[in-house]
């Protein structure tokens, strides 16, 4: 089997996020959707407990929208003495397979001290990671969530091959991770039910394996992530869908006095709106090699704001295959240049290869107008050549 690290090298050579995230970072209710609390974090003068768990919530997407596994490994090492229990809470609607497999891999290595705990909802990469943990205990109303990996790419026939080829070792890579925790799961069992999007209660969980203990339910009151990534599953149950439309409901409105005007409500913008807008235009504009370079910017709030990164986007790709350098055009959209800057670098960057200056101004009127060569006569070329061949050379 490919090893993780290769195939996270694959698919950065091939520009793939093997994801299921939305363009945005979830808007936490409580401020607490990611944080670790240590053994020592106890108020000033008092002891830490021998033994004292160290918590971890993560409350969120996993990935660059949320929190990353590096993020969550430094986070860790911080406060980690080595011999303490750790106990990691999910509530997470998934996000970067990647991140999620080191998180796994980064449980994985605490042994027998880590616990994991789903409290409301661990899907596609949160249950990944989830399962990376010696002990996953989920509560009784908690949910399970496991499903194919998909990403979106750009280029022709052979880019496409590549992709799907990623993708079936990519999910080599999840079934050994859910089989790593479940090892006596049937194999073609568990890649149907990876196959069809499959919502495992705590109950269900726990009768495949994945899960050891079912626990009382507990009150969840931090986001799984923006509900536009939860109604892009195929299979999500009606009720998580409901309590989202629940939490959307705007509070009651505020009559203001009669002599001031109602305010309009200005709507916001679904995240998932936002992405089909960003791969629909870029689509139009002839640049969907952009699309996810785009969609990781975090200045893109409203319809108006793609719009114009879509606009500056292609102007730049237009100068750099103007400068034959469309390479370039990715890492200048990246950094969020504008036009004018990335020619003054596309300038520099011509002028340091040796192209020089580059001029286009017309002639001057006063310039003398260019001749046009007059046709010799064939028959006094041949007079002069033979003219050439029957003169006396000159003595020295």
């Amino acid at each position: 089997m490919i090893s993780f690290s290769s195939l996270k090298a694959l698919a950065g050579q091939l520009g793939l996020v093997i994801l299921n995230k939305t363009p945005a970072p979830p808007a936490p209710q409580d401020g607490t959707w990611y944080q670790i609390k240590a053994a020592a974090d106890v108020a000033e003068g008092a002891e830490a407990e021998a033994g004292q768990a160290i918590e971890v919530y993560i409350y969120g997407e996993i990935g660059a929208w949320g929190v990353t596994a590096n993020q969550f490994i430094q986070d860790l090492k911080a406060v980690d003495d080595g011999t303490s229990p750790v106990l990691v809470a999910f509530n997470t609607i998934g996000g970067d397979l990647f991140e999620g497999l080191a998180i796994h891999n980064a449980l994985s290595r605490l042994g027998e001290r880590c616990t994991a705990r789903v409290d409301a909802l661990a899907a596609s990469a949160g249950s990944v990671a989830a399962c990376g943990a010696h002990r996953l205990e989920m509560a009784s109303n908690a949910m399970l969530m496991i499903h194919n990996p998909w990403t979106w790419a750009s280029g022709d026939a052979d880019d496409f091959r590549k992709v799907a080829d990623m993708l079936d070792q990519t999910l080599e890579a999840i079934v050994a991770s859910y089989k790593r925790k479940a090892p006596e799961v049937d194999d073609a069992e568990l890649r149907r039910l990876i196959n069809e999007e499959t919502w495992l209660t705590a109950t269900e969980a726990k009768n495949l394996g994945l899960c050891d203990e079912v626990i009382e339910g507990v009150t969840v009151k931090a986001m799984v992530g923006d509900g536009g990534a939860l109604r892009r599953y195929h299979k999500a149950p009606l009720a998580l869908l409901a309590s989202l439309e629940e939490a959307e409901q705007p509070p009651a409105a505020v009559v203001p006095p009669a002599d001031e005007p109602p305010a309009t409500p200005v709507p916001q913008p679904n995240a998932a709106a936002l992405v089909s807008r960003i791969i629909k235009g870029c689509a139009d504009a002839g640049i969907s090699n952009l699309v996810e370079v785009l969609s990781m910017s975090g200045d893109l709030k409203d319809e108006a704001s793609v719009d114009a990164a879509i606009a500056r986007a292609k102007a730049v790709r237009e100068l750099c295959v103007s400068a034959r350098l469309p390479e370039l055009a990715a890492d200048y959209v990246k950094a969020g240049l504008e036009p004018e800057a990335v020619r003054a670098r596309l300038f520099d960057k011509l002028a340091g290869n040796g192209f020089g200056e580059i001029i286009n101004t017309p002639p001057l009127d006063d310039q003398p107008a260019p001749t046009t060569p007059k046709a010799a006569s064939p028959a006094k070329v041949y007079a002069n050549r033979k003219q050439a061949r029957t003169a006396k050379p000159k003595a020295s």
